[in-house]
């Protein structure tokens, strides 16, 4: 649906105004401006970079996955098991998986030790970064904060030297001045902010899945060890060779 002239240059205004106001901002609020900027695009990086990586990377059905694992050990296949395994997306969670069935011809403590390596070895990966937004946001508006104080006592400072009938009026626009500072420092805080708890929830359910695989792979194991077929296990041990 096409758009009448009017309303079309109605909505050209409306962005040039709003622009034209941001721009007028930015620069009354001084060079803390630019600090706040730059925290901003950092922790918009690391979003970025934590989404893709918690969302799509790290992401795998771990109820589907040990439910094909559990078909292949329950026949005793443990080299199907494995291969099965190695033929999904390389994750977290089927790193570790792999690494305690590997260990399989060695005994279960062994399967024990290597998940839990696997572990220590995947969990810091799946953190990596994420606790840099709740600073980043802080900062921001910490950043906010000083720019704002910093404007303020300049604010005070120029009203003390100015004639006593216009004192009220430069106070006002100074302090109107100096609040842009907190302002761009809260829009730049409040989304880091969010970010830091969403991807802090997926780091700690991606966590929850590694413990919960390392527990049911140790399971299988024990449980279905005295069916494993003598050659598939074998095949694991040449292959540890």
């Amino acid at each position: 649906m096409a758009l009448s002239p009017l309303l079309a240059a109605e909505l050209v205004a409306t962005d040039q105004g709003l622009f034209s106001n941001l721009a007028e901002a930015w620069s009354e609020g001084g060079w803390p401006m630019y600090p706040i900027a730059v925290v901003f695009v950092a922790g918009l990086g690391i979003t970025v970079e934590r989404l893709i990586a918690l969302f799509w990377t790290a992401s795998i059905n771990k109820d589907g996955l040990m439910r094909g694992l559990k078909k292949h050990l329950a026949s005793g296949d443990v080299d199907r098991a494995l291969s099965y395994v190695a033929g999904q997306k390389q994750t977290p969670l089927t790193n570790l998986v792999k690494s305690g069935l590997l260990n399989i011809p060695k005994g279960n403590e062994e399967v024990q030790a290597a998940l839990d390596e696997a572990s220590l070895r995947e969990a810091p990966r799946l953190e990596a970064h994420t606790g840099y937004l709740a600073m980043l946001g802080n900062a921001a508006m910490l950043i906010g904060l000083f720019g704002t104080v910093h404007g303020l006592i300049g604010s005070f400072k120029a009203v003390a030297h100015a004639p006593a009938a216009e004192r009220a009026t430069i106070l006002a626009g100074s302090i109107g001045e100096a609040m842009n500072c907190t302002q761009f420092g809260l829009v730049a805080s409040i989304p880091l902010l969010v970010a830091y708890s969403l991807l802090n929830g997926r780091t700690q359910a991606l966590m929850d899945d590694l413990n919960g695989a390392s527990v049911g792979v140790m399971n299988l194991v024990a449980l279905h060890r005295p069916g494993f077929k003598r050659a598939s296990v074998a095949s694991l041990e040449e292959r540890d060779q």
